[in-house]
């Protein structure tokens, strides 16, 4: 793989979020199912993938920003730090022998007579190891690469906007034809991936992963804010005038909403832990912490308004709404 940073097109210095918004960006356009037509399309996701994997650990991309390991998560020299003529002297120390050789004594935990320098520089220049030559050899520096694991498969969820919100558990088919109970990780959102540990393609080093992405689905009247969920609500003149308790929808079912005598257009109503699951995973009372419902109230006006008028005849209203415009 080349190098994981020019792989999701982000410069070194990129943060731990311009990280993820790549990943996802590029996740959307590689995905496979959105490019049956182009036959590479999974060898790049699967790349793309790898990169985020290893840029998304603290700990690995240091250790790649330090030359210590490959794009691929391997030791990218083995001999890192061992200098000219180093060696390790007797009793574990490390040292240089007479004429800047290694001395006898314990070589990276094994003793001087454990190491077979045949084996060491035959795997490194491209000779046979031992180990290929005879038969129940021990094994040296020469040996084999470890068997390659299955490739990942990558799935689509589409996850209604409430079920989402309220971080409910969705149904997957695998491609082995079962199905599974997903639990969404807190906060979740469109373009989310998430990894099934060996729920990939079998191979001899093992199944890969299954990689799915979450595409959270629009609603005709909920929209999402942070962790908040804002909504306009029409109400009535009468209901705005006179007050009045009124059914309001969340995403958990309609609850009773308590109109004000005297309520404007504009008005917000907060409906505390009616929001959206918290990316903190925090739990409150056995129950994932959420954010609120922001309820925006909007005076409807009746289609005939003959009844009206005929209501309001003579009656003006004083107040100057327009005052702080200065007009």
């Amino acid at each position: 793989m080349r190098d994981p940073y020019s792989t999701l097109g982000i410069a070194r210095t990129a943060s731990e979020q311009d990280i993820k918004s790549a990943y996802r960006k590029l996740a959307k356009e590689l995905h496979p199912d959105r490019n049956k037509d182009k036959p590479n399309a999974s060898e790049k996701f699967s790349e793309v993938t790898r990169a985020y994997d290893l840029l998304s650990d603290k700990a690995k991309r240091a250790q790649y920003d330090r030359g210590e390991i490959d794009s691929d998560g391997n030791p990218a020299n083995p001999f890192a730090g061992m200098g000219p003529g180093a060696g390790y002297g007797r009793g574990g120390t490390y040292g240089a022998g007479p004429g800047g050789g290694m001395e006898g004594g314990d070589f990276g935990g094994f003793s001087a007579d454990d190491v077979d320098l045949g084996d060491l520089f035959e795997g490194l220049f491209g000779g046979r190891t031992r180990q290929q030559q005879q038969p129940g050899a021990r094994r040296g520096f020469g040996r084999q690469p470890p068997p390659k694991r299955g490739a990942d498969i990558q799935y689509r969820l589409a996850v209604p906007f409430v079920d989402a919100a309220a971080g409910r558990d969705q149904r997957i088919t695998l491609a082995d034809g079962k199905a599974i109970n997903l639990k969404l990780p807190a906060g979740v959102e469109d373009g989310t991936m998430m990894r099934l540990k060996d729920k990939g393609q079998p191979g001899a080093g093992g199944n890969g992963d299954g990689i799915v992405m979450i595409e959270v689905g629009n609603h005709p009247f909920f929209r999402r804010e942070g962790d908040h969920i804002r909504m306009d609500l029409p109400i009535t003149l009468d209901e705005a005038v006179r007050g009045a308790k009124i059914k309001c929808p969340t995403v958990d079912g309609a609850v009773m909403l308590t109109i004000k005598p005297g309520s404007s257009s504009g008005t917000v109503l907060r409906l505390g832990g009616k929001g959206w699951t918290r990316k903190s995973g925090k739990v409150v009372d056995g129950r994932p912490e959420r954010g609120d419902q922001l309820v925006t109230l909007e005076i409807q006006l009746p289609a005939d308004l003959a009844a009206l008028e005929q209501r309001l005849e003579g009656w003006v209203d004083t107040t100057l709404p327009r005052e702080k415009f200065g007009l």
